[in-house]
């Protein structure tokens, strides 16, 4: 540990004044850490205390989301936000339903993705005379979202789609398509068959 961090380390503890707060701050630290062997003997990883404090089903459960969907504690909520059944969603998501966002069932939204129903850009071009503009996003089901992608407002994307780490997808997807690019641009296609999953690349 280097000077500064050992200085940040040692000044967070100064501040714990009271007795109580000290137990308190040693109980924490003590629970995190027999969280995380817990969590890393049973799932091979390591989590901020929060998530393994909080359950992740449980907070897609209180959010209407549907059966066996999950939430991290760290994905921000925005609005009217629908999600289907088996719906995994990652830690560090944005998804912002305030202008309308509906997500199927079967889908993947992997870590730092933002998907966004409304913007302020005119608004802040005009000094605040226009209004924010609001627009649905919709997403099908079987649907697998990369980590750091971002939906722009009014998007619909079908499903069985791919969309590719670090894409901007600012115009509708159709079924079966391979996204990737800033803006996002169709580079293949996804095969559904029963008994298997295959890629086609233009």
């Amino acid at each position: 540990m280097d000077e500064g961090t050992f200085s940040k380390q040692l000044n967070r503890q100064e501040s714990i004044s009271s007795p109580i707060e000290k137990e308190l701050f040693e109980n924490l630290k003590k629970l995190h850490s027999t969280l995380d062997q817990a969590f890393l003997r049973q799932f091979d990883r390591s989590l901020p205390l929060n998530e393994t404090l909080l359950d992740r089903w449980e907070r897609a459960k209180n959010l209407g989301f549907g059966e066996n969907s999950s939430i991290y504690d760290s994905s921000l909520i925005l609005g009217k936000v629908e999600v289907g059944k088996n719906c995994w969603i990652g830690p560090f998501t944005i998804l912002d339903g305030s202008g309308g966002l509906k997500i199927g069932d079967f889908c993947t939204v992997s870590a730092g993705v933002h998907i966004y129903s409304h913007d302020n850009v005119k608004q802040t071009l005009s000094s605040g005379k226009l209004p924010i503009e609001r627009e649905a996003v919709s997403i099908g089901s079987n649907v697998y979202i990369a980590p750091q992608v971002v939906i722009a407002k009014g998007v619909s994307i079908g499903n069985f789609c791919v969309i590719g780490t670090g894409a901007f997808v600012n115009k509708n997807i159709k079924d079966c398509q391979i996204v990737v690019g800033q803006p996002a641009k169709v580079i293949g296609e996804v095969i559904v068959s029963d008994s298997r999953i295959d890629f086609k690349y233009f």
